[in-house]
């Protein structure tokens, strides 16, 4: 591994910019990012599908000559193996071709504050000062809860406390399966302050479906709180997407429960003021 400082003094030489990080493959050039494999920008990637025929050596040709349509070179087909009658998966290996400017990439995200524990509940004390109830659910025919329960429950996920355990919040946990009008009714029922939504079926865009089924429900009904923080979060789910369907947040895999209780707190005393 090559100093950083010698690295930034050798770009200097260059007149180039120096690498915001060294890898063991050599310096990584943020300006032209691209895939690393065996060595640095060797573009090598790994792509995985299924084409609806049989699994035939013109089948495991028809994959090869699909990912060079899509413009990879050097393509090997690591696997290919039946999925049923007139169906194969296949496993590929190829190398991109393109980079990136990584310095330029924007990603959208909930803006709040990271805090932990102690500093929400010490928040919520001093600024809202008052107890926020959190309803949550997975709505629909959708009946996983590992998301929902990681966030709610006491145990939390990955040694992060869930939102039960704050007193800041009463937080009530529907479970799965929950239909919309009924989410909309239980909330009215406790006096919710927050409507937290879990989705974790996808297919044919259903989660997104349930979503907008639900927000006009939200918005139209007069015995809700105001303001009322609306949150989604799954496998699937984006800030952008959720914001673009009308939520105040969404939250992504490997959410903590005490980033989304930073987020309800910060967010509930902004629309306060």
């Amino acid at each position: 591994m090559v100093p950083m400082e010698t690295l930034k003094r050798w770009f200097q030489k260059k007149g180039e910019e120096a690498p915001a990080t060294v890898a063991s493959g050599g310096p990584v050039n943020l300006r032209r990012l691209m895939p690393y494999g065996d060595r640095m920008n060797d573009g090598a990637m790994q792509l995985s599908f299924t084409l609806p025929i049989d699994c035939t050596p013109e089948a495991r040709e028809a994959a090869k000559v699909y990912v060079e349509k899509l413009g990879f070179h050097e393509v090997h087909v690591a696997t290919a193996e039946p999925m049923g009658m007139g169906f194969s998966f296949f496993v590929v290996f190829a190398r991109a071709k393109h980079a990136i400017d990584f310095t330029k990439v924007k990603a959208p995200k909930a803006e709040f504050e990271p805090m932990d524990f102690d500093r929400v509940n010490q928040f919520a004390q001093e600024k809202i000062k008052r107890r926020l109830v959190v309803v949550g659910a997975t709505t629909g025919s959708d009946a996983h809860t590992v998301g929902l329960d990681a966030i709610m429950n006491l145990k939390g996920y990955a040694g992060d406390p869930g939102l039960e355990r704050y007193s800041c919040f009463q937080a009530i946990n529907l479970r799965s399966q929950v239909d919309n009008r009924e989410l909309v009714e239980k909330a009215v029922e406790h006096k919710a302050d927050v409507v937290l939504v879990s989705k974790l079926v996808t297919q044919r865009g259903q989660h997104l479906q349930d979503l907008k089924d639900l927000l006009p429900l939200l918005k139209e009904n007069k015995k809700l709180n105001h303001p009322l923080i609306r949150i989604v979060g799954g496998p699937r789910m984006t800030h952008a997407a959720a914001v673009k369907l009308g939520y105040d947040a969404g939250f992504g895999p490997g959410t903590t429960p005490s980033e989304v209780a930073s987020f309800i707190v910060q967010e509930y005393y902004k629309k306060m003021k």
